[in-house]
This record gives structure tokens, sequence and C-alpha cells, in this order.
């Protein structure tokens, strides 16, 4: 049997109690860039505590715990090193969550203090923790909003070579990446199809930081600054949103699924890039992103017949769900009678 369900009730839970102090760990091992600062050749926490500025001891406690979880590796002299896993620590891997886990640790874990308002309420807590509202905040604090992009990056990186395993864009003409961010996933689909052009759109001061020039597809892809509760653009043959519609109210994911729908031809498509949570109590990655979008921002992940009630409102029908993989699913629709 599976040593995990041997172990008795309660200590089973001090130990999801202690996920706690691991992520913690991972956390400040991002935000100090260690793994940058061992990716040349082994190091003891004493060579790495001036460059990283902290503690030498208590950098051997930390790096220890997180080689315990195989991030790092320690020799028998006390040098670390990077395991496989580790190497994704690194801000120069091409499929490194760096930037991510740091954020993690300066935003999420502080707005994660203020839970019970978010359950007792329904509310997001991001503006208790902060002062203002998530997209404000980075907005007025241009280094953590650059961070945050680079946070979706480094997810899309990650996620967008299932998306295009799991879906046939070739022939999809025009496509219109609503709230594209910086246009990771409309180039990786691009670059697949050759044959294929393409809009990014997302607030002004997102797509200014677009990395559509550095792949070499410009040529194909209009960049366009706007609000997604605002005029979408108009004519796509494929309309694409990826981890958007998570952030807001259901009266929300109408009204932005309302404004797709009337910039939509007749006979295009809507794809739907989104964490649907399955029934049943087995994990799911998209059970935890829920309850975090609850308390970052009061939003949510839905159910398949969830997307299905929103888009039927916003006067879509599915066509099908299209499981990937990665913890992502794609929602297919098509319009439905006259745009609403």
């Amino acid at each position: 049997m599976d040593s995990t369900l041997e172990l008795d009730g309660s200590l089973r839970l001090l130990e999801l109690g202690d996920g706690l102090i691991y992520a913690a760990a991972l956390h400040l091992a991002a935000e100090l860039k260690v793994a940058d600062l061992l990716a040349e050749e082994p190091r003891s926490a004493v060579e790495l505590a001036g460059p990283a500025g902290v503690h030498a001891p208590s950098l051997h406690r930390l790096l220890r715990t997180l080689a315990g979880c195989g991030v790092f590796n320690e020799d028998s002299a006390g040098r670390f090193s990077l395991t496989e896993t580790g190497r994704r620590l690194r801000s120069d891997h091409p499929l490194s969550v760096r930037t991510t886990l740091a954020q993690q640790g300066r935003l999420t874990a502080r707005t994660f203090q203020y839970a019970q308002h978010a359950l007792r309420t329904g509310e997001g807590t991001f503006t208790k923790a902060f002062g203002q509202p998530v997209w404000e905040y980075l907005k007025e604090h241009p280094e953590e909003g650059a961070d945050f992009d680079t946070a979706m990056h480094e997810h899309s990186r990650v996620e967008r070579a299932a998306i295009v395993k799991a879906y046939d864009f070739a022939g999809s003409g025009r496509i219109v990446d609503v709230g594209g961010g910086d246009g990771t996933l409309l180039a990786t689909v691009l670059e697949a199809c050759p044959g294929e052009s393409g809009v990014l759109f997302d607030l002004p001061h997102v797509v200014e930081r677009n990395r559509i020039a550095d792949t070499g597809i410009e040529d194909r892809c209009e960049v366009v600054g706007g609000d997604i509760f605002g005029e979408i653009p108009a004519g796509g043959d494929l309309y694409t949103m990826k981890s958007v519609l998570h952030g807001w109210t259901d009266g929300e994911v109408v009204s932005i699924l309302g404004g797709i729908r009337r910039a939509m031809k007749a006979d295009a498509r809507l794809l739907l890039i989104e964490r649907v949570i399955p029934g049943g109590d087995a994990p799911h990655p998209s059970k935890a992103f829920d309850l975090a979008m609850l308390v970052m921002a009061g939003g949510q992940e839905r159910t398949q017949e969830e997307y299905v009630g929103l888009l039927a409102e916003a006067g879509f029908q599915v066509e099908r769900v299209i499981g990937t993989e990665s913890s992502l699913s794609i929602v297919e629709a098509q319009p439905r009678g006259a745009a609403v």
C-alpha cells in the first residue's frame, strides 16, 4: 500500500499543513535567484550567502529543505547543485518558472493572510492586503506589473505546446487572441501555422511589452490595445481567450463574451482555454487554482456545465471540450442566433 495511505489521519493532515513551509522555501529561493548563482558549478551556502545577501547558516537550512524535495542536490562536502527540476528556477531556462514563484511569495502569500475575509464574503482580498485592486496595483507598480507579465509568459511557455498539440489551428484564418498578454500563445500558434494571421488584443500597457517581434512573425500579427469590456477587434475567424475569464464574476464573463459575440462573424469560432474543474474528489490543479482565484480577486475556475451556461447566455453553443496534457482544457463554441 502507498505509504501516504498508511499514515495516521492526524499525521496526514500535519503533512498537508507542512506544504506551506515548502512553498515558502521555494518562494524564497526564487526571490533570491539561488538557481542563477548555481548555474555554473556547485557551491556551498557560505559561497552563496554573499551574492545572495543572506546569512550563510540560514541559507543552508533553506537549501537543505528544498534538497529534500528534489530541487537541489547536496554533496558530502555541503555543496549544492541543481537537479533537473531545480534548473527550471534559473532565470534563463527556456521553461523557467522563477518569476512566477517569486511573485507568489510577494503577492499571493500576503493576500492569503486575509483568506477568511474571502470565505466570509466571497470577495477577493487583494485590496485588503495591498490597498487597491490587483489590476490597479500592477499598473501603478510597473516593476511588479512587468513581473506579472513575465509570470503569465512562463505559464504560457509551459502550456502552449500542450494546447497546440491538442487543437488543430491549421486553416483557422485570422486568429484574434483576446486578453493575449505578451503574445506567447498567439506567436506559438502562428509559428506552427504559417498560413494564418493574428491579432493580439489586450490593455495598451500590456501589449506594449509584447514579444511578437522576438518570433519573426510580426508581418502576420497586428497588435491592438484596448479593453475587453470595450470594442473587440472585429472580423476574426477564430477568437481565443486563455486564462482570462477565471478572473471575473459570472455577470462580467457574460459581458465579455457578449462583446466578442458582437465582433464575430456568423461562422467564426471561439476557444476558451481555461482550467475546467472535473467532477469527483480526485486531485486536480483547477481546484487549487479556483481557491486561489477566490482569495486573490474574487474570481473562479468553472466546471464544464458552468461554461456551457455562461456561453449560452452570451449567445454561444458549445461544440466540444478538449482536454490537453496540461491542466488546461479547450472549450470550443460557435455563435448561436443573433448577437446579444
